[in-house]
């Protein structure tokens, strides 16, 4: 049975590391490994993390560079990328090896929901789907993996500052169409929910055109809130 890698980017991540990693001992006794990417976290993130994973590493700051660090640290077959505040269907790792197996794909996605009060974001986590399944193209709220000799293959994520998953998307499309499982990532709504959640969906969808016309990943990323990165 192919071994399972589960890659969590963290930058000060001391509130929730703990719970976002308790949550995943199901998956670690049922042989998964647990990798924690630390992009020099300022509080005790790495700390925390080092009791409740497989390893934690460091590498430098910026969500790509960070996922490219862990996938060369880890040792399973099957890689799968995890934000922090992210948590996985109870049976992923079931999920998502059944599905590789029997569609033959060299790569995949979950549908996600959104934690949230607003109801407006679960018509927005719809849309998500919806267009992922539509365009081939996954987002990182998503839980995207992929076999880890695909990724090698592909070049790995590019090192930019943001939109990483929508390019890494579009060189996986080019091995196999992406195999989307309906069972649910739920995300949480933290950010759109501090940013405002009308404005924060302007925003993404501002960034995302600006992206497909050929603007600067840097820029976009400073205009997203992560500036420095």
């Amino acid at each position: 049975m192919p071994r399972l890698s589960i890659i969590i980017p963290v930058f000060d991540e001391a509130e929730i590391i703990c719970a976002a990693l308790s949550r995943l001992s199901g998956y670690r006794e049922r042989g998964a490994e647990i990798i924690v990417a630390d992009g020099g976290s300022g509080d005790a993130t790495a700390d925390l993390a080092r009791p409740l994973a497989d390893r934690v590493i460091a590498a430098p700051r910026g969500r790509a560079r960070q996922m490219n660090a862990g996938a060369t640290a880890a040792s399973g077959d099957i890689l799968l990328f995890l934000h922090c505040d992210c948590l996985l269907p109870a049976d992923a790792d079931r999920l998502l090896r059944e599905g590789l197996a029997q569609t033959g794909a060299a790569w995949g996605r979950f549908d996600v929901c959104i934690d949230a009060r607003s109801p407006l974001l679960r018509m927005v986590a719809a849309m998500m789907n919806a267009r992922s399944r539509l365009t081939g193209i996954a987002t990182g709220d998503q839980a995207i993996f992929v076999r880890k000799d695909t990724f090698e293959r592909i070049g790995r994520f590019p090192e930019i500052a943001l939109m990483e998953d929508v390019a890494l998307s579009r060189a996986l499309k080019r091995i196999s169409p992406p195999l989307c499982l309906r069972a649910k990532v739920t995300t949480s709504g933290r950010r759109w929910e501090k940013n405002g959640v009308f404005r924060t969906i302007v925003l993404m969808w501002r960034l995302r055109l600006a992206y497909f016309l050929g603007a600067n990943p840097a820029a976009l990323a400073r205009r997203y809130g992560y500036a420095g990165e």
